[in-house]
């Protein structure tokens, strides 16, 4: 029960969606540093080919990326193909790409939840079931496989903005989380992480406005660092998490406790 054997995910194969900046960024970086190979996609090409050379030289792990819109159906099973031409097993997928849209009740357009909903829960729907196969290998093979999305508090508690699709996406995603543990094979885990404040490029508009006030209110009194949601992926992701499945964990700061809202 040492922490090297509960924790490490030396040797693992990653994929991280939207691993190309912010919180996917930051999940990526965690894996890598531990020793694993993380291969990241989103639809940014430059961001996600310059993060992957940037972590593949911090190493000891590796980075790969294979960009794509990941919004799409036919991108989605490419880079599954992609993954399994190259790998003989997943062990860990971290469904994080995502995007939201904020505006009036009275303005706000029928096609944002076409768009959130397509990308923040059908397409993870997509991506995973088009990879489970890949996934059973390594849970059966390694004793680690690991499907893991990033949610959001607004998918729990209700937001201080007309982010109406966003939290509807979110809180839909939650779910999708735990039917899907349900039904999976008995040797992969499914989880959501809801998480709060963390920098990224859409929570960025949102922290410019009023970081300290939206900190002030956490009682961590801070916004989310890149190693707390680091942590969280890599402690689901091992021997330590592998009797974890079907929750929804919040990487918030406290902020459910206060009903603090974003």
């Amino acid at each position: 029960m040492d922490i090297e054997s509960l924790f490490s995910v030396k040797g693992k194969v990653v994929l991280v969606t939207g691993g190309g900046r912010g919180v996917g960024e930051m999940i990526a970086t965690g894996f890598v540093t531990n020793g694993a190979k993380v291969y990241i996609s989103s639809r940014d090409v430059k961001a996600c080919e310059e993060t992957a050379k940037a972590l593949t030289a911090r190493g000891p792990g590796q980075c790969i990326a294979i960009p794509g819109d990941l919004s799409k159906y036919d991108e989605c099973i490419r880079l599954a193909k992609e993954i399994e031409k190259r790998e003989p097993v997943l062990n860990v997928l971290v469904n994080n790409s995502g995007a939201t849209w904020g505006a009036s009740l009275a303005e706000y357009p029928d096609s944002a939840f076409t768009k959130l909903l397509t990308l923040n829960v059908q397409r993870v729907f997509t991506l995973t079931q088009a990879l489970m196969p890949l996934i059973e290998k390594g849970g059966k093979r390694d004793g680690c496989g690991r499907v893991i999305n990033i949610g959001s508090i607004n998918g729990v508690s209700v937001p201080a903005m007309e982010t109406f699709a966003y939290s509807a996406s979110k809180a839909a995603l939650h779910q999708l989380t735990r039917h899907l543990a349900a039904f999976v094979d008995g040797s992969v885990t499914v989880n959501a992480l809801a998480l709060g404040p963390f920098r990224s490029k859409m929570m960025k508009s949102t922290l410019e406005a009023g970081e300290e006030v939206i900190a002030g209110g956490l009682p961590s009194k801070r916004i989310g660092n890149p190693s707390d949601v680091a942590a969280a992926t890599l402690w689901l992701s091992g021997k330590g998490g592998e009797w974890i499945t079907g929750t929804v964990i919040p990487i918030d700061g406290g902020s459910l406790l206060t009903g603090s809202k974003l």
